[in-house]
C-alpha cells in the first residue's frame, strides 16, 4: 500500500489483536473457543443478518416507506442477541449473564409490527408508517422475491434470517441460548416477509407470482 507512514510511526490500532491468529477467539464470558465452533457460526449468521438488514434499511429510507425505523430497531436487537449468545451461562458470571439477557417483550412488539404490516385495512396504528395506497392483496399463490429494490433486499434478509434461525436451533439443542432469542428470530423471518410485501406495495411495483406446470422448453437457453 502506497503513501503509508513508516511502521512504528503511529500507535497500533485496536482493531486487530493477533490473539485469533491460531483459530481461536474469546466469548464475552472470557472463555476461548475455536472459531469453527457452533457458537461462532451462530454469531456470524446473526452478524450477516444485521449487515443485510442495513442494506434494506438504506433502500427503505430512500423510498420513504416508513420501515427504516423498525429495521434500525431490529438491528439493535440483533446486537443484543449476539451479546447474549456470546455469554454462555455455564462459563459466565451472574452479572454478565444478567447484563446480556434478552428481553422477551421484544417478541410481542415484533408480532405487533407484523399485525400492522399484514393488516387488510388501515386505521390508526402504533407504528408511524406511511399508509400504503391499498390493503395488501391476500396471498393466493407463492410469490418470488420481487417487487423492487427494497422488497428484494428484505426477501434476502428473510432468507438469511431463516438460516440464522436454523443455527440457533442447533445451539438450543446443546442447551445454549435463551428461548426468547429463538422466538424473536423466528418471528423476525415472518416480519421480513410482511415488510417485503409492504415495500413492494408502497413502491407500486408488482410481486412476481410463481407459475407451476410450465412445459420444458425444447430449445436450449
Amino acid at each position: 500500500m502506497a503513501d503509508l507512514p513508516p511502521s512504528g510511526s503511529v500507535p497500533k490500532s485496536k482493531l486487530y489483536t493477533r490473539t485469533g491468529d491460531k483459530g481461536k477467539s474469546s466469548l464475552y464470558s472470557g472463555a476461548r473457543a475455536p472459531k469453527s465452533s457452533l457458537v461462532f457460526s451462530v454469531l456470524g449468521d446473526i452478524d450477516e443478518l444485521n449487515s443485510s438488514i442495513g442494506i434494506a434499511h438504506h433502500y427503505c429510507r430512500a423510498t420513504q416507506n416508513g420501515l427504516h425505523e423498525q429495521l434500525e430497531e431490529v438491528q439493535c436487537r440483533l446486537l443484543e442477541i449476539g451479546s447474549s449468545i456470546a455469554t454462555p451461562p455455564d462459563s459466565s458470571s451472574e452479572a454478565k449473564t444478567a447484563a446480556t439477557r434478552f428481553d422477551g417483550a421484544w417478541v410481542a412488539k415484533l408480532e405487533q409490527a407484523i399485525d400492522v404490516l399484514d393488516h387488510d385495512q388501515w386505521a390508526e396504528q402504533p407504528y408511524d408508517i406511511v399508509p400504503i395506497y391499498q390493503a395488501l392483496p391476500p396471498l393466493k399463490n407463492f410469490i418470488l422475491p420481487s417487487g423492487g429494490q427494497s422488497a428484494v433486499f428484505l426477501h434476502q434478509c428473510r432468507s438469511i434470517c431463516r438460516r440464522a434461525e436454523r443455527s440457533l436451533v442447533h445451539l438450543a439443542e446443546q442447551s445454549h441460548g435463551e428461548p426468547a432469542i429463538l422466538q424473536y428470530v423466528n418471528r423476525l423471518g415472518d416480519y421480513l416477509f410482511a415488510a417485503a410485501r409492504f415495500a413492494a406495495q408502497h413502491d407500486q411495483l408488482p410481486e412476481t407470482i410463481f407459475k407451476s406446470g410450465q412445459p420444458v422448453p425444447q430449445n436450449p437457453l
